[in-house]
């Protein structure tokens, strides 16, 4: 073997890492881009006619189709994991609560933080949560009760004299 023919097969080994990365993760970038670009170079450098690199391009590509379905089934299996994938729980032990769960705050009073017309903030046992007035303008500063909960969005209404 000459050292243009090593060279070639080197950047098709090469050209098959980039392209697993690129199954991993996903987006037509860096990876995907040299992974090609390895592939062609490889072939040309490994071949000697038009004949030959026809046959090669035939036969990595059935290659190729069976690495990739390989790479797919294993991110699949759970066997490769994905940075992509999100594997945290959003549940009430790590902080996150769900729309439905905002029915605990009803009843509660506290101050707005910003003018609400009609969204804006306001602070509630030392949270500041965002919210929807409902009713007219309540400027900033104002007392302000949680009435309800509506489409995962906290209403409230003024308090104090002019209630």
């Amino acid at each position: 073997m000459t050292g243009l023919e090593i060279l070639g097969l080197v950047l098709l080994i090469l050209a098959f890492v980039f392209i697993g990365i690129e199954c991993l993760i996903p987006g037509f970038g860096a990876p995907g881009i040299a992974g090609v670009a390895c592939l062609i170079v490889g072939v040309a450098l490994s071949v000697e006619s038009w004949k030959q690199a026809m046959i090669l391009s035939a036969i990595l590509a059935v290659a190729m189709a069976i690495f990739i379905f390989i790479m797919l089934k294993l991110l699949n299996s759970g066997k490769l994991k994905s940075p992509i994938v999100l594997h945290e729980k959003l549940d009430k032990d790590n902080g996150f609560i769900s729309s439905d769960d905002l029915n605990y705050l009803v009843g509660r009073e506290g101050k707005a933080v910003t003018d609400l017309r009609p969204a804006g903030k306001v602070s509630v046992d030392d949270l500041v949560l965002d919210v929807i007035s409902g009713g007219p303008f309540i400027e900033k500063g104002a007392p302000v009760k949680i009435t309800g909960v509506s489409n995962s969005s906290l209403v409230v209404k003024k308090i104090g004299k002019d209630e």
